[in-house]
């Protein structure tokens, strides 16, 4: 199968899964947004969503987390792992928001990359998510589905942004990256996979993974 053809099932069979996706990390506006997907490293979104609604009842403004000293902010994140580098991350980068930029979160790739905690990912899923502008995050289930398709080479999550960037248009990467992580996660996980039974990887993947 040539990859467009690949391309347009995968796109055909996401959007009759998943017709209409939310995102998974609850939140409120921009910056509660941008703290839950700094959260969310290294853990999952069920831990992120536990905690935050606490973090967020003491603070959810730069300006009211920049006054919390940070063993508070620690304690209360704890259990989402990380918990030092988070806390310290937060409390700096909410310090810079009040300082720099009036609060408000910048729409640029470049200032949301100088944030403490803020890596190419998570201002991905903040461009796309919170200011609708295209992008691609490529997480832990974005990397492993592109290569079990066939799509990437599995090298690097660098490798797999340009791949799928260049492969899926450009007025679908919003939706599509968020389908592909629900999918990833009800159909083709990384552990206990058959690919027999993953309606997308059965009729795409590679060869490797049926033998």
């Amino acid at each position: 199968m040539l990859k467009k053809d690949k391309v347009d099932f995968i796109i055909q069979k996401l959007d009759e899964i998943y017709p209409d996706v939310s995102p998974p990390l609850k939140h409120n506006d921009t910056y509660t947004l941008l703290i839950a997907v700094l959260l969310s490293a290294n853990t999952t979104d069920k831990s992120v969503n536990r905690v935050t609604p606490r973090l967020f009842k003491k603070a959810n403004t730069p300006k009211k987390m920049s006054q919390l000293d940070y063993e508070t902010i620690y304690n209360i994140i704890k259990p989402c792992g990380l918990g030092p580098a988070k806390a310290k991350a937060i409390l700096e980068l909410s310090k810079i928001l009040v300082k720099k930029y009036n609060s408000k979160i910048p729409a640029s790739f470049e200032d949301l990359e100088s944030f403490p905690g803020v890596g190419h990912k998570t201002a991905s899923v903040v461009m796309s998510q919170a200011f609708g502008i295209p992008a691609f995050p490529v997480d832990t289930h974005v990397h492993r589905l592109m290569y079990r398709w066939g799509l990437s080479s599995g090298r690097n999550v660098q490798d797999t942004e340009k791949q799928a960037k260049r492969l899926f248009p450009k007025n679908k990467w919003n939706k599509l990256h968020l389908q592909i992580v629900f999918y990833g996660r009800e159909y083709c996980p990384a552990k206990n996979f058959n690919a027999n039974n993953c309606p997308i990887t059965s009729v795409v993947g590679r060869r490797s993974l049926f033998k």
